[in-house]
């Protein structure tokens, strides 16, 4: 029975979480939320660049998002963390707490074995050391923000709206499509960017799926930061010019 529990994550058969419902409303005002975010002002500021103004560098643009995201929801939106899955360790059930950890191990070595050059160099380089974990960071807070915009915000709405199927394809469709990796298409042809959407949208509808059998945004957010922080952050450090090192 106890060994049940540590295998039936992989299943997706956690015990169910109903979250504190959210009226109408609510809803809108998530949606607005996201329509600013995602929309008006988009996920890399085109709208400071459409205006003439200077783009911040990730490091600070990936946490001003996140805090303004999550004030807007409480007190713009008047939506609680627990409405949206935001659940604190504290709440997690065993079957959650075994999952997390260990796909956390799991993913640590994939992503360890595919990325040893990547590593190495930054190990055997201090130089790399701090661009290397500013990368890391900021990517691994890039990844929570997705999640909390297109899963936590847009998929719980569209679910609640239109019922869980559609909910969830409409918002990886969005997540697949839309703003976030618009910029994917940018010099490719239809089929050199094929593959690439292809890998966006099912790793997204896992995550939808995770998220809705789990109603844990938090587990969501922190593996999807968990592999932009492997795929992209680790080069940020590389990206130092030799001059700096």
């Amino acid at each position: 029975m106890m060994l049940g529990r540590h295998l039936k994550g992989h299943l997706l058969r956690f015990e169910r979480r109903t979250a504190p419902p959210h009226d109408a409303a609510a809803g809108l005002r998530l949606m607005l939320i996201f329509l600013l975010l995602e929309s008006a002002i988009g996920p890399r500021l085109t709208l400071f660049t459409l205006l003439g103004w200077p783009v911040p560098p990730g490091w600070v643009r990936v946490p001003a998002l996140l805090i303004l995201a999550l004030v807007l929801i409480r007190f713009f939106g008047r939506v609680t963390p627990a409405q949206i899955g935001l659940v604190p360790w504290r709440e997690w059930s065993l079957t959650e707490k075994s999952y997390f950890i260990q796909g956390l191990v799991i993913a640590t070595a994939i992503f360890g074995m595919l990325y040893a050059g990547r590593l190495s160099r930054v190990v055997a380089d201090p130089a790399l050391w701090g661009a290397t974990a500013l990368g890391v960071a900021t990517h691994f807070l890039w990844g929570c923000y997705q999640e909390l915009m297109y899963r936590g915000i847009l998929q719980t709405e569209l679910v609640r709206m239109w019922g869980v199927v559609p909910g969830i394809l409409v918002s990886n469709l969005l997540f697949t499509f839309g703003p976030l990796h618009v910029h994917h298409f940018s010099g490719r042809t239809l089929p050199q960017a094929l593959p690439m959407f292809a890998g966006i949208f099912a790793i997204g509808l896992f995550f939808g799926l995770l998220f809705r059998r789990s109603g844990n945004l938090a587990m969501v957010g922190m593996f999807h930061g968990l592999g932009d922080a492997w795929i992209s952050g680790l080069s940020e450090g590389l990206a130092v010019p030799a001059a700096r090192r």
